[in-house]
């Protein structure tokens, strides 16, 4: 489990900062009329704000090169 975590340490802090960053754009932004199918529900923001940290994150990640 501890080499698990520490192999994707990048995407769990990207996913982390993706997470809070979605909940804040739902608290200060979000969709007044409730019809925006991401922002109009904190779970739903804070999932994708999760998604998008860890793909951005994995930008950043360095592959060993191929044999």
């Amino acid at each position: 489990m501890k080499k698990l975590l520490l192999n994707n340490k990048l995407y769990l802090i990207g996913a982390l900062l993706g997470a809070i960053a979605g909940y804040l754009y739902w608290q200060q932004i979000g969709c007044a009329s409730g019809t925006c199918m991401i922002t109009s529900k904190p779970v739903n923001s804070t999932i994708y704000g999760s998604v998008m940290g860890a793909l951005l994150f994995s930008l950043f990640k360095k592959t060993e090169p191929t044999k």
